[in-house]
């Protein structure tokens, strides 16, 4: 896809959104079900199954996903999609381009062995290798809105609010 493919796409979107901001407005959506035989949760995508479970450093085998690899797994695919599709706009081409993430976290705060570790994924390091003739300016550009465009790179610099709720299932309303 070039430039004017791009924009030749997006451009309807724009000018609805423009027209009626309300249709830019989206919600996604994700559900799991709780695995009984271990601690795990299938997550049925519109692309198969994945069922996460514990990591091996929190006592996991290592055949379920990992949530925290998923996290940055989403943020590889956001950013690499946000990178191609800013260099196509700003035809930047390139041979050939990599994101790569990395998170650091301690799991004595997960398995609540140390009550000071934070729980969670405290530091992450996005990198773009690119093979490309462009110049560094426009390099510089192309990385500089591609973290202002990419969703995930966003929703992790500037979280969300965020509400847990716990309701009592209605009886025969289980698994379909």
């Amino acid at each position: 896809m070039n430039a004017e493919e791009l924009r030749k796409l997006q451009a309807p979107l724009k000018a609805r959104y423009k027209e009626h901001p309300q249709t830019a407005k989206q919600t996604f959506r994700a559900e799991g079900t709780l695995l009984q035989d271990r601690p795990a949760c299938r997550i049925e995508t519109r692309f198969g199954r994945i069922d996460a479970g514990l990591h091996p450093a929190a006592g996991g085998d290592g055949t379920d996903a990992c949530s925290g690899d998923m996290l940055l797994e989403s943020l590889v695919a956001c950013a690499g999609v946000t990178l191609n599709s800013v260099a196509t706009a700003m035809s930047i081409p390139f041979r050939s381009a990599k994101v790569i993430v990395e998170g650091d976290g301690d799991f004595r705060g997960t398995l609540g062995t140390d009550k000071e570790v934070p729980v969670g994924v405290t530091d992450i390091r996005i990198r773009f290798e690119i093979d490309s003739d462009a110049s560094d300016e426009q390099l510089a550009t192309l990385l500089k809105l591609t973290e202002r465009y990419c969703v995930i790179f966003q929703t992790l610099r500037s979280p969300p609010r965020m509400v847990a709720s716990l309701e009592r299932a209605t009886p025969g309303r289980g698994e379909r």
